[in-house]
């Protein structure tokens, strides 16, 4: 069969005056309004010619390929009626889904040639499983994750002589009767191979990790007269050279021995690098097969890891070795698809702990382990008895401006968001914009990169000065930069990062006399694309400078900080930068794992699909000292206030079929 006739064949669905017509019709009009991409419309295609005859199951087939685009990891039935109406704008293609869904035979489904409801002994490029349909690549992952998990889960450690000793000598009691947390997070930590710290900005995620390896590190060098293996990762460059400056910091100040301070590592290394990516592939030279060489693994921002990292990263990790994820459940999820520290911390608040952990966490922490917010667990919620919650931060005081919105915005609590946004603060300005031009904006891109153009036009050292001068001043430029930021909501339109960007190089150039051109001195970059041959990672930021060149004249070229948040930089030539945006402004995505003394973040001027609580709490809580929030339609920040993300995933139900539990 042809293509144009395999295409024609009638779907015979009728439902609230719908019918549906060909699936080539159906298909095409969904591409050309740009409900699907080609690649979805592909995939279909592909489906097609494996069953003809499976015309609905075909349309459920670009669907559920369109969805993983926006973090879905399935299409789930019990739940994707609003889901998939809402990517439409015709009235008329959304009664065709409910037609559709109104229709829907599961045994019917199971049929078609490309569906199977037993992988394992049939593979096919569908799963169904229950009211879930899945890519057969994502199934797997959730499946194999769901069993590397709940065998962890199953792998108690014993703590050694003298543990509640050291603990305490860490942990000293403090003057109230409240639980300390980190404590806690420590205690549970040393009981198991594997831990999740979950908490908001300044809560202790890091001081509770440096603590937790010294407790680790004195057990073993105590036991085994050998300190264990440590790594530390993060999913990005940003997010690794934060963590390694913070846990030096730490380091240095543990009230332990100097051969413990010695044991625990400094530097952080993205995941990419930890597993060693293969470049061109979706491959990784550790696996299964060849493990990482460690005994305890630390994951720092694990908000950001998806389903398909998440699967690496477990194949890789030695069956003894403890690992350990740290991040804010309440951050934006992985721009791919997945929600998989969000979707393990969805009781974290609650805790849901048994009587038997909570009695054990007490006895080693010395206190009892309660909180108003704690709620009774029983043997179903298996991943709670390994989960924590920092609930105390150190960042945002009680009566913080920033703090205090982070929090309305994260309870979806428009009404005192609203008031701290109106309410005059040191710490919390808003704006109400009439246009991408308007003068504030104009002022607070000046006054928020002044400092950093003036070391680059001021402070520049002398043409004859040696090369490490010139390193330090370049340094200093990029901590700077980084001093603040200007967060977007979207990419187009007049407030996304494109037009922002643009708009922040005429004002700056008229303003400080910046150079034209599309390499300028002074013009920063993001990588928006891993170069391994450079080692340079997404999210890596450099900015151009003129550098003496050998010869007694400069050369444009473009610094970074080195790999691992090294203090030293490097220079490349801006020719071997391929994938690179100008970054005066960046994606709210981009921006996890990043903190600004100052951050700027813009609400567009109409509703998006993007625009929700977590991406609103996130963009707030880049902020350490000042935040500015500028909205340019009125109420577009109420509605994503009220707007939760929710992505359709089946882990939490597949770990507790691996675990013989529930929750």
């Amino acid at each position: 069969m042809q293509q144009q006739d395999l295409f024609s064949v009638p779907c015979e669905i009728e439902h609230e005056n719908v019918q549906l017509g060909s699936v080539q019709d159906t298909l095409s009009r969904w591409l050309d309004s740009k409900t699907i991409r080609p690649l979805d419309y592909a995939f279909a295609e592909f489906c097609w010619q494996l069953d003809p005859a499976a015309t609905e199951a075909v349309l459920f087939a670009a669907l559920l390929s369109r969805m993983l685009a926006d973090g879905h990891i399935c299409l789930d039935f019990s739940l994707s009626s609003a889901q998939l109406e809402t990517l439409f704008a015709e009235q008329d293609e959304r009664l065709l889904i409910r037609a559709l869904l109104a229709e829907l035979d599961f045994e019917h489904l199971a049929s078609a040639g490309f569906v199977t409801r037993e992988p394992n002994a049939h593979a096919a490029p569908l799963v169904l499983q229950g009211s879930r349909l899945y890519l057969y690549r994502y199934w797997n992952y959730e499946t194999e994750v769901a069993q590397f998990l709940s065998q962890r889960l199953r792998q108690p450690c014993a703590v050694g002589e003298g543990f509640v000793q050291q603990l305490n000598n860490l942990f000293p009691a403090g003057t109230t009767n409240s639980t300390d947390w980190q404590k806690v997070a420590c205690a549970m930590a040393a009981t198991g191979n594997f831990t999740l710290i979950t908490g908001g900005p300044g809560t202790g995620k890091t001081t509770t990790v440096v603590r937790l390896l010294a407790l680790l590190q004195e057990q073993a060098m105590r036991e085994q007269q050998r300190p264990l293996y440590v790594r530390l990762a993060a999913p990005t460059g940003k997010a690794a050279a934060r963590l390694t400056e913070s846990i030096s910091q730490q380091i240095a100040a543990l009230p332990v021995t100097e051969a413990i301070r010695d044991s625990i590592p400094a530097q952080v290394s993205t995941l990419h690098r930890l597993l060693g990516s293969l470049p061109h592939t979706r491959d990784f030279k550790h696996h299964r097969q060849n493990p990482l060489l460690l005994d305890v693994l630390v994951v720092d921002e694990a908000s950001m890891i998806d389903l398909d990292m998440m699967h690496s990263l477990l194949q890789a990790l030695p069956e003894h070795a403890r690992l350990i994820l740290l991040g804010d459940k309440d951050q934006l999820a992985s721009v791919e698809a997945g929600s998989v520290l969000g979707e393990l911390c969805l009781h974290a608040e609650q805790g849901l702990y048994t009587e038997q952990t909570r009695a054990e966490l007490a006895a080693l922490c010395g206190m009892p382990v309660s909180h108003p917010q704690l709620q009774p667990g029983d043997a179903r919620h298996t991943i709670e008895q390994r989960t924590v919650m920092l609930r105390d931060s150190r960042r945002f005081a009680g009566d913080s401006g920033i703090g205090r919105l982070a929090a309305a915005v994260n309870q979806m609590d428009v009404r005192q968001a609203q008031e701290l946004l109106q309410t005059p603060s040191a710490e919390l300005a808003y704006l109400q914009l009439t246009s991408a031009v308007a003068a504030p904006l104009k002022e607070l891109i000046i006054s928020g990169y002044q400092a950093y153009v003036h070391i680059l036009q001021q402070e520049r050292p002398a043409k004859t000065a040696e090369l490490d001068e010139y390193q330090e001043w370049a340094a200093r430029m990029l901590r700077t930069f980084d001093e603040f930021r200007l967060l977007c909501a979207v990419r187009a339109g007049d407030f996304g990062v494109q037009a922002i960007n643009r708009l922040a190089e005429t004002v700056l150039r008229n303003a400080f006399a910046l150079d034209e051109g599309a390499w300028y001195e002074g013009r920063p970059v993001i990588i928006t694309r891993n170069n391994y041959g450079l080692g340079l990672m997404n999210g890596d930021i450099g900015i151009a400078v003129k550098v003496p060149d050998g010869s007694g004249d400069t050369a444009l070229r473009v610094v970074f900080s080195q790999a691992e948040g090294e203090s030293q930089v490097r220079f490349v030539l801006p020719s071997r930068l391929t994938e690179v945006e100008t970054v005066f402004a960046m994606t709210v995505h981009k921006s996890q794992g990043s903190e600004f003394n100052h951050a700027a973040v813009l609400i567009p001027e109409r509703d998006n699909p993007v625009l929700s609580k977590e991406l609103l709490y996130t963009g707030i809580t880049r902020a350490k000292h000042r935040l500015s929030l500028l909205e340019a339609g009125r109420g577009v920040f109420a509605q994503a206030v009220k707007t939760k993300v929710s992505r359709n995933s089946g882990l939490r139900s597949a770990l507790a079929v691996v675990s013989g539990a529930g929750g």
